[in-house]
């Protein structure tokens, strides 16, 4: 608890108050998906948890298609947090569609995934990954897991200016 306070201080003297910023969680896992939601509450930092259930969707939140037309393109997340197993669309993929639009390419994406595969390691850098966390097996070091993540990406993390406007 006291790293995401001293984040959440640190971010408000460096910036002023705090702005509500948005994490995408792309995640299928119905109860990873509500822990994780948990755990970003208790990160220290103001935010709103927008979920996707699958790649697909979360590509239509990403460039505002589809089912998040309304949604003004420039208003994106933050951060993504993406997991690699997903139906539809894989989170390999939605890692290179983000970055080869030069409108996303900036775009924090936080690989958070069960896989400890070396190959996926080596792919999720190489496809332009800003950092590769373990999900826990363990219920409470998932939560702290998810809950510092939430504390350094939208506290401490300063987005690119392009990025700035959403």
């Amino acid at each position: 608890m006291a790293i995401a306070a001293r984040s959440a201080n640190l971010a408000e003297s460096v910036r002023g108050p705090a702005t509500i910023k948005t994490i995408l969680l792309v995640e299928d896992d119905a109860s990873e998906a509500q822990l994780a939601r948990l755990a970003f509450a208790r990160c220290g930092v103001p935010c709103t948890v927008a979920i996707a259930r699958d790649g697909a969707d979360a590509l239509d939140y990403v460039f505002a298609t589809g089912i998040h037309a309304g949604r003004a393109a420039s208003a994106r997340p933050a951060v993504v947090v993406l997991d690699l197993q997903l139906p539809r669309v894989s989170g390999f993929e939605v890692l290179e569609r983000i970055r080869s639009d030069a409108t996303t390419r900036l775009l924090p994406v936080v690989v958070f995934t069960r896989s400890r595969e070396d190959r996926d390691l080596r792919t999720c850098y190489e496809l332009g990954a800003n950092a590769y966390l373990h999900k826990s097996v363990d219920f409470a070091g998932f939560a702290e897991t998810a809950r510092t993540l939430g504390a350094f990406w939208l506290g401490l993390n300063e987005l690119a200016p392009s990025l700035r406007g959403g």
